[in-house]
């Protein structure tokens, strides 16, 4: 009778040691706590939201309160606004180290990549005749309306202007920038996920946006050739050879953006109310979060060369690389 009753314990506490989720692991008992804020990229809404699920499966006492906007505007929450913030997520890595770092952060990682495309669907106007080689020719017809991002506040803004400037000088045509950026100049918007609506509402014909997003949201799209997509780490000389300013740190202040490849950053901030939450939501993003991201059309880059490589916390530096000099 003893042992039938030992038995019964061990089986009833055993069985409610932890809670089934759908790939069959077990909740972790010593669950985290508390409250994280992320702000990141539209770009990164959809993954980040799948991220956020699986965390919550093994930490379900962690409230995550995320933010979309454009990374500029993004990283000007913090700077500008002084708003608190766990993590902060970009599009492009370089907009954490111009606008965060030193003052608002000290570390930088960059994780996965992209790449620009033209964005459209079955009701676009000439969508049945648009292809990789006349894209620039269907944007310029009069009768087609293109929306894109402000370089202002959103890096597939700036990279949407490099784009075109790259066309021009990859397709041998004078004045093709000048022709795109100047058609449909009040369709301009804060970030490129903005745009989808006016592309769903018909009030777009196309859009310049990222690969990833189009295969997100199921959409077709152009691939554009890798000297003008902002794909390939081998044409980064050629890509060096276009540039946008946008607004700087300071009132009046411009920064120069030069083509290169699309390379995220991710970083916690100095103002982060809960640091270690934060370190542990991101081990989380290495690890898993990256099959995630790579799923949704942005391969990691992980390990890859970090800024600030000494102050990034122990356990997360092995998801990243020193800078040789």
């Amino acid at each position: 009778m003893r042992n039938l009753l030992l038995f019964l314990l061990v089986f009833v506490f055993g069985c409610n040691s932890g809670t089934e989720i759908p790939d069959g692991e077990k909740i972790n008992q010593e669950t985290k706590s508390g409250q994280l804020i992320i702000f990141h990229a539209g770009s990164l809404s959809v993954p980040f939201k799948e991220i956020q699920k699986a965390y919550a499966l093994q930490n379900p006492e962690v409230e995550i309160l995320m933010e979309s906007s454009g990374s500029r505007k993004s990283a000007r929450k913090v700077s500008d606004l002084h708003r608190e913030c766990d993590i902060m997520a970009s599009a492009d890595y370089r907009v954490i180290n111009e606008l965060l770092i030193p003052d608002y952060a000290n570390w930088n990682i960059k994780f996965a990549s992209n790449e620009m495309a033209i964005v459209y669907d079955e009701n676009s106007r000439y969508a049945d005749k648009i292809n990789t080689h006349n894209w620039y020719e269907i944007l310029l017809n009069d009768s087609v309306i293109y929306g894109r991002s402000d370089p202002n506040s959103d890096p597939c803004g700036y990279r949407a202007v490099i784009c075109t400037q790259l066309a021009e000088k990859y397709y041998n045509i004078d004045e093709l920038s000048r022709k795109i950026l100047s058609k449909n100049q009040n369709y301009i918007r804060p970030k490129e996920v903005d745009l989808l609506s006016l592309l769903e509402s018909n009030s777009l014909d196309y859009v310049f946006i990222y690969r990833s997003v189009a295969q997100q949201h199921k959409l077709k799209y152009i691939v554009l050739p890798d000297s003008i997509s902002l794909k390939n780490p081998a044409c980064s000389e050629f890509y060096a050879e276009a540039s946008c300013n946008v607004s700087g740190k300071s009132p009046g202040d411009s920064i120069r953006k030069k083509g290169e490849p699309m390379i995220y950053g991710v970083t916690i901030c100095r103002n982060a109310p809960n640091y270690e939450l934060a370190v542990d939501f991101l081990e989380f993003v290495f690890t898993k979060g990256l099959k995630i991201l790579e799923k949704n059309g942005q391969p990691s880059l992980v390990p890859a060369p970090a800024d600030g490589y000494d102050n990034i916390p122990a356990s997360l530096q092995e998801y990243a690389k020193p800078i040789q000099n």
